[in-house]
Order: C-alpha cells, then sequence, then structure tokens
C-alpha cells in the first residue's frame, strides 16, 4: 500500500475518535490516540504518520492543534522526524514486545445450527489431485478465447451495469440459455422464466428461503449430493433421505409422514451412484409432487457428458405445468470459479423469486453474463461440451485400464455411461478408511461413499473422479489404488 493511501486511513481513523463533546480538547484526543496506536503496535515502528497539513485539513482542526499533539509526541520519542521527508513512529521495545507477543485466540461462540453447519463443511484444498470428484479438465478450458470475450464486454459494459438491477440476469445469456435448454434438454419454458444466479448452491437456498418454513421436510437421495444437503440443512429443513437404487430415488420406499415441501433429484446422473432415473420413476415422481403438493428440485448433474446413449429429456420437459425447478449450472461444464447457475422457473415462481433474489443476493457479473452469452451463441460452448465428452471418455477409459488388475481380483465399477466420476464399490466402511488414510499419505485425494448418506451408510466405496487430472497422472494413482485394494 503506497504511503499517500495509509496516512489518509490514519486521518480517517482519528476523525472517527475526536469529537468536540467529550471533555478532552481536540489536540489532547489526538494526542492520546497516536500515542495509544503506537504503544499497542497498530502503529508500526517506521510507519509514516500523516503532516500537521494534512491532519488539519482533513480533521476540520487548527493547524497548531496538530502541532502541538505531533511535537509531543516527539518530544516523548514516540515519533520521529526526518528532513524532507515526514514524521514516522519510531522504535519502541515495548510496542514490539506488545505486537510480537502471542494473543489467545477468542473463543468462538456460534449458534447450534452454526455447529451443525460447520460439520457438513469438510473442504478440500486449493490444488486437486486424483481422484478429486466435481473438477472439470480445467487445462483444456479455452481460457484466450474467453478472456477476449471478456474483456469486449468489461470495455463495453453500459453505465446501467454498475448500478442495481432487478432484471433476473442479462437478456441475452437469458435467451441463449432458452435456445440451449429448449433443444439440449427438452425444457420448456421460455427466457423470462430463467434466473441468473451465482451457482447452483445459491440457487437451493433461495428455493429453500422461498417455498419452505423450518421445520418443513425435503426427501432427498440417499446416498446424495452433499452440497443441496447443506443448503437445504441449514435452512432449517427436516431431511427425509430415500434409497436411490440402480433405477434412481425409489420413492416407494419413502418414509410415511407428511408430504415434504421439497423433493430433491439428480434424474439425469445421480450423483454419487451415478445412476439414471428410469421413464417410469420420473412419470411416478412427477404424479406424487403433484398430488401432495411437493416441488421437485432438478439438479441436471452432468447432462452433458454422455458417453453411450442419447440423455433422456429433462424431468421439468415431460409434462405442462411440471412441479419442478430445474437448476442448472457452468461450474462443472466450464469452470467453477465462473460462479454462474441458473432457475427455470414455473410461471408464477418468476416474479417473487426474481424480487427476492435482487435483495437478498443481488444481482451482477453482468458483462461476464454477457461474455458468456455470446459463448454460447458463437458455438464454442457446444464445441467445448464435446472437446470434453471425447477427453472424459478418455479419461474414464485410462482409469479403468489402471484398475483393470484390480477388477480381475474381484473389484465393482459403475458403469460410467455419464458424468466425471466412477464409483468403486468396497465391502466396509472400515476399508474406505483404511484406502482414504493411505491415499493421503500419498497425495492422493479419495472421496467415501459414506459421506454422502445422512444415516448409517448403508454401502461403502470411493468416489472417483477423472474429469481433472491428466491421463498420465489417472494411470500413476489408479495403478497405486489397485495395489493399495488388494493388500486392503
Amino acid at each position: 500500500m503506497s504511503r499517500l493511501a495509509r496516512t489518509a486511513w490514519v486521518s480517517e481513523a482519528l476523525a472517527i475518535r475526536l469529537t468536540s463533546h467529550r471533555d478532552q480538547g481536540l489536540g489532547q484526543q489526538l494526542y492520546v490516540a497516536l500515542r495509544g496506536w503506537i504503544e499497542s503496535g497498530e502503529l508500526a515502528a517506521g510507519e509514516a504518520l500523516p503532516s500537521s497539513r494534512q491532519l488539519a485539513r482533513e480533521l476540520s482542526i487548527a493547524r497548531n492543534t496538530a502541532l502541538s499533539a505531533l511535537d509531543r509526541l516527539a518530544a516523548e520519542g514516540f515519533v520521529v522526524s526526518r528532513p524532507g521527508a515526514g514524521l514516522f513512529v519510531a522504535r519502541l521495545a515495548l510496542a514490539e514486545a506488545i505486537h510480537q507477543a502471542p494473543i489467545a485466540p477468542q473463543k468462538r461462540q456460534l449458534s447450534r445450527r452454526g455447529d451443525d453447519l460447520l460439520a457438513d463443511c469438510a473442504l478440500s484444498g486449493g490444488h486437486h489431485r486424483a481422484f478429486a470428484p466435481g473438477i472439470p479438465a480445467l487445462d483444456l478450458f479455452p481460457r484466450e478465447q474467453w478472456q477476449r470475450l471478456l474483456r469486449r464486454h468489461q470495455q463495453r459494459a453500459p453505465e446501467s451495469w454498475l448500478a442495481y438491477q432487478s432484471g433476473g440476469g442479462v437478456k441475452a445469456l437469458k435467451t441463449a440459455l432458452y435456445d440451449y435448454l429448449r433443444l439440449s434438454r427438452s425444457v420448456r419454458c421460455t427466457p423470462e422464466q430463467i434466473l441468473i444466479t451465482q451457482g447452483a448452491q445459491q440457487g437451493f437456498e433461495l428455493i429453500a428461503r422461498m417455498l419452505t418454513d423450518p421445520g418443513d421436510g425435503a426427501w432427498i437421495e440417499e446416498p446424495g449430493y452433499v452440497g443441496a444437503q447443506v443448503a437445504l440443512k441449514a435452512a432449517g429443513l427436516s431431511l427425509v433421505p430415500v434409497p436411490v437404487d440402480a433405477e434412481g430415488i425409489d420413492i416407494e420406499r419413502a418414509p410415511q409422514g407428511a408430504p415434504p415441501k421439497l423433493i430433491y433429484v439428480t434424474p439425469s446422473h445421480q450423483y454419487p451412484r451415478g445412476v439414471t432415473l428410469s421413464l417410469s420413476r420420473r412419470l411416478a415422481l412427477l404424479e406424487t409432487a403433484r398430488a401432495q403438493g411437493s416441488w421437485i428440485i432438478e439438479d441436471d448433474y452432468d447432462s452433458e457428458f454422455r458417453y453411450s446413449s442419447p440423455p433422456l429429456a429433462s424431468l421439468q420437459g415431460l409434462m405442462d405445468q411440471a412441479p419442478v425447478i430445474y437448476v442448472g449450472t457452468f461450474s462443472k461444464v466450464l469452470y467453477p470459479g465462473l460462479r454462474l447457475g441458473y432457475l427455470v422457473l414455473p410461471e408464477a415462481l418468476v416474479e417473487p423469486f426474481q424480487r427476492a433474489n435482487a435483495r437478498i443476493n443481488r444481482e451482477g457479473q453482468y458483462a461476464v453474463q454477457a461474455a458468456l452469452a455470446e459463448f454460447i451463441e458463437q458455438g464454442h460452448f457446444s464445441r467445448h461440451v464435446a472437446r470434453m465428452r471425447r477427453a472424459y471418455r478418455s479419461r474414464q477409459a485410462a482409469l479403468r485400464r489402471a484398475l483393470a488388475p484390480a477388477v480381475d481380483k474381484g473389484l465393482t465399477l459403475s458403469d460410467g455411461h455419464a458424468g466425471m466420476h466412477l464409483l468403486a464399490g468396497l465391502e466396509s466402511v472400515a476399508c474406505e478408511q483404511t484406502l482414504v488414510a493411505a491415499g493421503r499419505a500419498q497425495g492422493i485425494q479419495l472421496s467415501p461413499l459414506s459421506r454422502y448418506f445422512t444415516g448409517p451408510p448403508a454401502q461403502a466405496g470411493l468416489v472417483l473422479g477423472y474429469a481433472g487430472s491428466h491421463e498420465q497422472d489417472i494411470a500413476r494413482a489408479g495403478d497405486w489404488l489397485a495395489r493399495a485394494w488388494r493388500r486392503a
């Protein structure tokens, strides 16, 4: 930080401290404030102080008042004058000792809800190793092309984008998404029904706030996506796990009780088991939700990445006026740092959701939204998705080759017809823990299936992400895992 900026901040802080309504005069207040900051180490040795002229001007006091306080500090050895440079904080042994002394950590006093939330918030490190799930091929993203679009829209941004907005997102992006979703996912909507969010997670939180009250029930897949579990749990909802089998969520096995307000599903590629919700169950789910007045949250996770068969139509597009809120994100198909997602809302929810989102979350990133709209319209998005499909198919094959010796001995892998990960089945949670600990020692990130259950895990396994790793890294880590599994 520049000296000018730092001294300006000191002046602003002093302006808050000085008041004519105190018993002490302004000069005494100025002296006491500066001396206290120096003694505590908040103003470090060698730090420049504002001049008497600057203090007089910015504090609206007489210059003689400022000079009096500074001269007193200099006389007592708290500040030193350097000819031609100005006043600086002197080096004081006491201040340095105080500044360097260990400070006892402040005791955290979180709410019960905060403690519960933190229990579900284990975060991965900043670098992603094999086999971190949910990480796309960042090395293949067309960064230069994207940066050119981004720079152009930032330079041409209209003045209105600098102010608060409440339109639900840039119109060009909503129109581009409408065309994409209508053609590729059979979503039934108009551009006006699309609300741009800062990722899917924000979408889950907004849905829970707008459509539920604390204590309401929400059906969730078991095992299921932890991010959705955390968002709904943080909203005070009672999570009701519903088992997932080879055909997806089985609502016939849902616990009896009050109808849920929300039903969260990942029908295209269930996370983490990787299965697709069958058509018969999709129709049954829609009828159940309509009959009991529930809203379905359709998280269309990994729908772009299918390798052996065309995707089924979205749940939202299977019937008119479906009780479905469709959630999408660009975190997996482009890159997580983009922080853009969207909701496709039933017409009756568009206005209230748009108004609430503008107030609670605030809209923004309009230049980024405009650049993304052009990225889609010019065909870069579809070409990138096609490139990712080829890369992910190849990386999955590399993982299967590396694990083949273990598969020959009985290790089971999911079919991998879609998505960015494979699920390796294990015999016990104890085996999970052994392999996770061994992987950590080798710098290999293993995600245990048991952590995706809200209750006692009914299955054990490893969620093996392959999309974000190079094939040589996959081969090396896969070879280690095959040997480690055989030992375990």
